[in-house]
């Protein structure tokens, strides 16, 4: 299954969620891919101690279509998670393909021959709506948006629901939400019991019943190019992606029976 992390909004925890719910499944034994579309390659900085050691990225697989995908995968220092890396890049990529009949699709081919390998394949977005992001949405199955459980925290997003309804209504009919993901919850606070109340008014059922709160570990673990099953195992953060995991194996497995 491929799953793309989205949401145009900066600061809500793409990027924690994209590596941390990976790690959760791989350290589950399963087969899983992390895929950085991000030109700021967080996620790459996140998982590798020397990214400038490797000599191509996303970017000369999505631009070159002879390039095999699979020639630019790299094992993470997390353990069980394989990696493709971003750089900056990637932020010509709309340029380069612009006029390009298959521009919004080279994710979707790139990643077609080694779906297979893979039981889970996260991808990982800018905070933008722009091309890559189409791509990611395009190549995807499934999206897993995760919103801050803050005053603004709906703000745009009527944008990304309408640009998922467009992508399926042109490129990918079956791409659904597998979830919406409540992050840097701080239950202390009444507000943000609030927020979780209108969350739950536009998107029922969607959104996991378990929520990301803030956590210093969850900072801290990419400094060290871990994530937060071994940076802190025992942490409420590495029980709550642990649980978000859990569900999502839930919504697959359920997902499966209905359209068996």
């Amino acid at each position: 299954m491929v799953i793309t992390i989205a949401n145009q909004k900066g600061g809500v925890g793409k990027t924690t969620t994209a590596i941390n719910l990976a790690s959760a499944l791989a350290f589950m034994g399963h087969k899983v891919l992390l895929v950085d579309t991000d030109p700021q390659a967080h996620s790459t900085l996140s998982c590798l101690p020397d990214p400038s050691k490797y000599e191509k990225s996303l970017f000369d697989a999505l631009i070159n279509p002879g390039l095999p995908i699979s020639s630019i995968i790299v094992k993470s220092t997390i353990p069980g998670l394989d990696l493709i890396l971003s750089r900056i890049s990637m932020a010509k990529l709309e340029p380069t393909l612009l006029g390009e009949i298959d521009g919004h699709f080279r994710l979707k081919d790139a990643l077609q021959p080694i779906r297979n390998n893979y039981q889970f394949i996260f991808i990982d977005t800018p905070p933008t709506l722009g091309l890559i992001t189409v791509n990611s949405l395009v190549a995807a199955d499934s999206v897993l948006i995760p919103i801050q459980s803050s005053y603004l925290c709906l703000e745009g997003t009527d944008d990304l629901l309408e640009t998922i309804e467009k992508v399926k209504r042109v490129a990918n009919p079956n791409l659904e939400i597998i979830g919406v993901v409540i992050t840097l919850f701080d239950r202390r606070t009444n507000l943000a019991k609030d927020v979780v109340k209108r969350i739950r008014q536009v998107f029922g059922p969607k959104v996991f019943k378990t929520f990301v709160s803030k956590s210093v570990k969850l900072e801290e673990s990419p400094a060290y190019k871990e994530s937060i099953f071994t940076y802190a195992p025992d942490s409420v953060g590495a029980w709550q992606y642990r649980k978000i995991a859990e569900e999502i194996l839930e919504r697959v497995k359920n997902e499966k029976i209905r359209s068996a």
